[in-house]
């Protein structure tokens, strides 16, 4: 979880993430792209990358949805360095597309991914799980993690940082980027920067004494690898549900899901992660007062 800030210190606004969004297209599937704000660590966030991917991703065949996106990260990628994207077409048909898209800086892999497409079909069945019963964003605080360009209300005022504030391992947390035009490919951008910052903490909370203010500072955390799944259109200017869960934590790793439910209670994304939640490796250990991107 993060809390961006522009290069002068002050919170960043939305129009520097959809900045980070426009690609710089090179030619033969090649793009550039510059970087947002600072991830744990100091290193680029997940969540823009997952965003970057799926714009990317899509380029093959704009007629199409983006239906979903498995992402491998590899590497984490330096914030003063731009990426450079490149996507290769794996197959584009009348129903479905496919493509990979491989992020790196210089020699540096830093993730791919798989981005599926889909084209809009009628409905054969129909079916959705029910939203949870849960306070409103308007009954919920503010998290910590709220900027200029999205809003966060964690439900029931859970304190993700108190290795002390133990519950179940579950949360429940509403987002939204208001005055976005985040429709489209851009509102599916948007949500998926939305959903890779909870989960570890999520995975955190039954253990008394683990918090996600320690991570990268006594303990080492990461996500290793994160799928998302749209069901339906999103509009990310307004609120959606991340109702999360951590059904396992063990041997240095966590598996978290989530549905995702938009205005009016329907699903509309799913997503799950493997993280790395453990002591640090022999010599990695940051020095007080230090941050480390392990």
């Amino acid at each position: 979880m993060i809390h961006p800030r522009n290069e002068g210190g002050d919170v960043a606004e939305l129009s520097e993430l959809l900045g980070v969004l426009d690609l710089e297209a090179l030619g033969d599937g090649r793009f550039r792209a510059q970087n947002f704000s600072d991830g744990p660590g100091g290193v680029v966030f997940g969540g823009q990358l997952l965003a970057q991917a799926i714009v990317a991703g899509a380029t093959i065949d704009p007629s199409k949805e983006v239906k979903s996106i498995h992402t491998v990260f590899a590497r984490g990628g330096a914030m003063d360095k731009p990426l450079d994207i490149e996507v290769e077409a794996m197959h584009t048909g009348r129903a479905l597309a496919s493509s990979t898209v491989t992020i790196r800086q210089g020699d540096r892999l830093c993730t791919r991914s798989l981005v599926l497409l889909s084209a809009v079909e009628p409905d054969l069945i129909r079916h959705g799980a029910d939203a949870p019963q849960v306070a409103s964003p308007e009954d919920s605080p503010a998290g910590p993690v709220e900027a200029g360009f999205w809003e966060v209300r964690i439900v029931d005022g859970v304190n993700l940082s108190d290795p002390a504030a133990v519950g179940p391992p579950e949360l429940f947390v509403w987002i939204r980027f208001p005055g976005a035009d985040a429709q489209g490919v851009i509102g599916q951008a948007l949500l998926a920067y939305a959903t890779d910052g909870f989960l570890i903490a999520t995975a955190m909370r039954p253990h008394e004494g683990v918090g996600q203010a320690m991570s990268h500072v006594s303990i080492s955390t990461s996500v290793l690898s994160h799928t998302l799944t749209f069901h339906e259109p999103v509009d990310a200017s307004q609120w959606h549900l991340l109702a999360h869960e951590s059904p396992y934590a063990g041997r240095g790793r966590s598996y978290g899901r989530a549905n995702i439910f938009g205005p009016g209670g329907r699903l509309v994304a799913s997503f799950v992660q493997d993280n790395m939640i453990r002591d640090f490796p022999e010599g990695q250990r940051p020095q007080a007062g230090e941050r480390s991107s392990f």
